[in-house]
């Protein structure tokens, strides 16, 4: 499932595994989240959140839909994510 150069399963399958759930519990919420919001939540890295989120995009992982917008000064460079759930989905 997950793969990379810094990857062995024996010692990370298990702590990914766990924290692309809560990533995912957090996000299923529907609202828009900053890394460090979810961060907050979760704990972990802001790093290592961003490549949960990319996971969830990928077929592998659910292929789920997952938004990024710009939140307050543009020039900032902070983003926020929210993850498209079934019922958002059926709004449009």
């Amino acid at each position: 499932m997950f793969n990379g150069p810094a990857y062995t399963p024996e010692y990370d399958f298990s702590r990914l595994k766990t924290q692309q759930q809560k990533v995912k519990m957090v996000m299923e919420d529907g609202k828009w989240h900053t890394l460090n919001e979810v961060q907050d939540i979760i704990g972990g890295s802001e790093s290592s959140i961003s490549a949960q989120i990319r996971h969830l995009r990928k077929a592998r992982f659910g292929g789920h839909v997952v938004d990024r917008r710009r939140r307050g000064n543009p020039e900032q460079g902070l983003f926020e994510y929210r993850l498209v759930t079934e019922l958002q989905v059926e709004l449009f």
